[in-house]
């Protein structure tokens, strides 16, 4: 058995591409030992078939690609279709309208304003915005460097809390304001955590059915609980670096893998 993987392009991993590549070989360690046929494709050059095809890209070109293969019959994780839903603006429709929380449009705290085609390559696709009138400049700026597809939500106060899961069966939340671990130094704004109490298994449940709805059943992303005990999702991503829990991420992909190829086997056994 083929099995596939892509990795990230750099620029879609800012200040992560060590963290993304160890993941990714993690997993593809792990499929060899069972036997099966690795190979690590960079981005740019996804071409051949595959029985399984494992990807961190997010190329326009990748994208079509990977749901060409799924057309042919391959097993894809994540699905090309799900990750043409995981640009903001897609995603923050599916949230819109299968009433998953998230942030409202208006707050008194400040804006978040990020780029909405696709996901963040530098610290400008993110940006805070204090009031009205820094939200217009932020947008404008957004304007002048040709992208005109942004999402704006309200700034939450609270604790930021981050998630990470694969499937029904694997899921981990950490605080990164705690350890200090940044990707631009966005998470500092909420400061260090109180560890509010929340529901962490309607929190569990919540992201597993955004990822049911999405298609992406390899992700990652953050909340905010606020004192009342009540969170808001304010991001989700398609395959993580996991760099918190990687060895039992790993497991739990090639769990994953086996049961997505069970599941095909026997839909083939039924035609």
């Amino acid at each position: 058995m083929r099995v596939a993987f892509v990795r990230r392009k750099e620029c879609f991993s800012p200040n992560s591409v060590e963290k993304d590549d160890a993941i990714l070989q993690a997993v593809a360690t792990r499929m060899a030992r069972r036997g099966c046929e690795v190979d690590i494709l960079p981005e740019d050059d996804v071409c051949g078939e595959a029985d399984v095809w494992l990807t961190m890209g997010r190329l326009p070109s990748t994208i079509q690609f990977l749901k060409q293969e799924e057309r042919r019959g391959a097993v894809v994780i994540n699905s090309g279709y799900g990750l043409e839903r995981c640009a903001r603006s897609q995603l923050e429709k599916v949230m819109c309208a299968h009433s998953i929380p998230a942030p409202g449009a208006k707050g008194s705290h400040g804006y978040w304003v990020k780029r909405g085609d696709a996901s963040a390559q530098t610290s400008r696709d993110v940006v805070f915005a204090e009031d009205d009138i820094e939200l217009e400049k932020v947008k404008a700026d957004f304007q002048s460097r040709g992208i005109h597809d942004v999402v704006v939500s309200a700034h939450v106060s609270g604790d930021l809390v981050k998630f990470y899961g694969v499937g029904e069966n694997f899921f981990h939340t950490c605080y990164p304001t705690a350890d200090g671990v940044t990707k631009f130094g966005d998470e500092r704004r909420n400061g260090v955590p109180h560890y509010y109490s929340f529901d962490r298994q309607l929190l569990h449940d919540t992201v597993v059915r955004l990822s049911a709805l999405v298609d992406v059943p390899v992700f990652g992303g953050d909340c905010i609980v606020t004192p009342q005990g009540d969170f808001k999702i304010i991001d989700f991503n398609d395959w993580p670096s996991f760099s918190r829990c990687r060895e039992e991420a790993a497991d739990a992909i090639v769990s994953l893998v086996g049961q997505r190829i069970a599941k095909k086997q026997k839909q083939i056994d039924n035609e």
